[in-house]
């Protein structure tokens, strides 16, 4: 296959199903090395409307799934797909539910460096497994500084408003387009694939376009 394919990735750094989803893909694209994606993460935001701070996050949780045996029921799921595609989520440990606009200008910001899918897998991995605060401006230059970005820049343009303005319209643009759940990936600009699907798909999507080819 040569010729690149768009792939474009409507994702919040703090959605389960994104971290699963983009580990399923990852693995079916481990398995075709000459895969024609060319992968762009998009903003799409959980929780719009958190506070800037965040929030305690089992009051969020609770609050929005009404009350602890609510939020159980509804994280079950994940807890089970997330260990069948081999991934850690240390739930326990985290505390916060951030606002992810500045993780989103962060994932902006490593695009234009050509390091934007390393971001967005040391964003998974911090709030997931780490269980950090990826709201918080330090945590955010610390990622940055171990994917190679320049730490101190990221710590500036984080002071400012600087792309936020893009990230929102972004975020709105893939809503108006009807998207209105994360993960959605988008290929080649024309099919929507909703949701965390499993490599076997990912894998007869690529022999599609091959024989498309």
């Amino acid at each position: 296959m040569t010729q690149t394919i768009k792939l474009d990735i409507m994702s919040d750094p703090i959605c389960p199903w994104c971290y699963i989803g983009k580990a399923h893909l990852d693995r079916a694209l481990e398995s075709e090395p000459d895969h024609p994606f060319a992968i762009e993460w998009h903003p799409f935001q959980l929780n719009p409307d958190m506070p800037a701070e965040g929030m305690d996050r089992r009051a969020y949780l609770e609050g929005k799934f009404g009350g602890k045996e609510g939020a159980v029921r509804a994280y079950a799921p994940v807890v089970e797909h997330a260990e069948k595609a081999g991934l850690k989520i240390n739930f326990e440990a985290m505390q916060r539910t951030p606002n992810t606009l500045n993780a989103h200008r962060l994932i902006h910001w490593a695009g234009i460096e050509g390091r934007q899918t390393a971001a967005v897998s040391a964003l998974f991995k911090a709030y997931f497994v780490d269980a950090r605060d990826i709201g918080d401006a330090e945590v955010l230059a610390d990622i940055a500084d171990g994917i190679e970005m320049d730490a101190s820049v990221v710590t500036r343009l984080l002071a400012t408003d600087e792309d936020m303005e893009d990230i929102r319209k972004r975020d709105a643009h893939s809503r108006e387009m009807g998207i209105n759940s994360a993960p959605t990936f988008i290929v080649g600009g024309r099919h929507a694939v909703p949701g965390a699907q499993p490599p076997e798909l990912w894998k007869k999507v690529l022999a599609e376009l091959r024989n498309e080819g």
